[in-house]
């Protein structure tokens, strides 16, 4: 509906265009059925597989198209316009965010043996970091993993782990030796292995949204892996992530204000047709104004997305960058859908409308990946040089 706030390269247009047009294959009530009956969207994955998105940011000689996280950041900004929101958005972002490390770190074997399996979507793997009880000091885990008769042995917790219901593989962090308060990240360990569900329990967390894409919590008890499922050095585990936060942070952005935009879409079509006391509610500046506000902070954290995965994609620093376009995405997104629900009055509850599953699933994002009050003491830290809080 709205004219676009960011200038496109022709080839970037065209990617757009076509991420836009297989996109909206799925539409609003294939989203919502997914998320009623807790369904993974294996037909909305498979027919990004087989036009070769899946690969968008996996290089060339691997089975992937080799483009960088600005053209992963348009696909994810159109999957959410379209109404996919964050369950069609994490669906894709699988495929983007968590195979980094692989692709930085990883060995040539490793990444010439499963690279093209997920490029294809023939292999899904999941991400596990979060444990039940370090919160986001993630140099107090405890998953261990201690080498014996040549094999690793991994035993742990971890929760929040998304996809693990379906995951061939699993990229897990661990620690190899104790925690030192010298050096507190040091002596943690990236696996990519097998998950073999023997020695995992998988406990899916019946949750608020995104249901299509499972969350669970698992119990790991002696989980094999050999040394050529070391992602990076031993020891080394928590720099082979360092290079992953920043693009997360800019991927979800780009969902974020898609799935605003998406609501904003819904609400300005509403404020339109719906007629009280003889007039269109959107004749009201109490109803007007809100939506305009709503796409001037959509447009300024768009273009901050932009501008984080351009210096990303030429090798710049942007920590700033990327935290700040995932603070304002999400403060955007959730507030356009928190005032289309407002605009829609009564019927914002029914989930006809979808704009209560929008509204749920933006929600998520203040708290994940990393909360809303953790990228302003980074901020406050790191670019304005005020002391540490924490």
């Amino acid at each position: 509906m709205f004219q676009r706030t960011v200038t496109l390269t022709p080839e970037q247009e065209l990617i757009r265009t076509s991420a836009r047009r297989l996109a909206d294959r799925f539409d609003d009530n294939y989203w919502l059925d997914h998320d009623t009956h807790h369904r993974y969207p294996v037909d909305f994955v498979r027919a990004f597989a087989d036009d070769g998105w899946l690969g968008v940011t996996m290089p060339e000689e691997y089975g992937g198209m080799g483009l960088g996280l600005t053209e992963a950041g348009i696909i994810l900004h159109e999957i959410g316009h379209s109404g996919g929101g964050a369950s069609g958005a994490s669906a894709f972002h699988y495929y983007v965010f968590p195979p980094g490390p692989i692709i930085q770190h990883g060995s040539e074997e490793m990444k010439r043996r499963y690279l093209p399996l997920l490029a294809r979507g023939e292999m899904k793997m999941c991400f596990a970091v979060t444990e039940p009880d370090c919160g986001v000091d993630t140099s107090r885990i405890k998953t261990f993993a201690k080498k014996e008769g040549g094999r690793w042995l991994i035993n742990g917790r971890k929760v929040w782990i998304s996809n693990a219901q379906n995951a061939d593989r699993i990229l897990i962090l661990t620690r190899t030796s104790p925690r030192d308060d010298r050096r507190p990240y040091d002596g943690m360990t990236l696996f990519f292995c097998e998950l073999d569900r023997i020695r995992v329990g998988i406990t899916p967390i019946d949750k608020l949204a995104r249901n299509c894409i499972d969350s669970n919590e698992l119990l790991i008890e002696n989980l094999e892996a050999g040394d050529e499922d070391l992602v990076g050095e031993v020891g080394q585990g928590f720099k082979c992530l360092l290079h992953g936060l920043n693009p997360e942070r800019i991927a979800v952005s780009f969902a974020q204000t898609g799935t605003g935009r998406a609501a904003l879409d819904k609400a300005v079509r509403y404020a339109n047709d719906r007629v009280v006391f003889d007039r269109p509610i959107g004749k009201n500046q109490a109803v007007a104004h809100p939506l305009a506000d709503s796409w001037i902070r959509l447009a300024s954290a768009e273009m901050m997305a932009m501008r984080a995965a351009q210096l990303f994609d030429a090798g710049q620093p942007c920590g700033a960058e990327a935290n700040a376009a995932k603070f304002l995405a999400t403060e955007a997104a959730f507030q356009a859908c928190d005032r289309a629900m407002q605009v829609h009055g009564g019927y914002c509850y029914a989930k006809e409308y979808h704009i209560e599953r929008y509204w749920r699933e933006t929600r998520l994002l203040k708290i994940a990946p990393v909360s809303q009050e953790m990228v302003l003491n980074f901020i406050s830290d790191k670019i304005l040089d005020l002391p540490k809080s924490y």
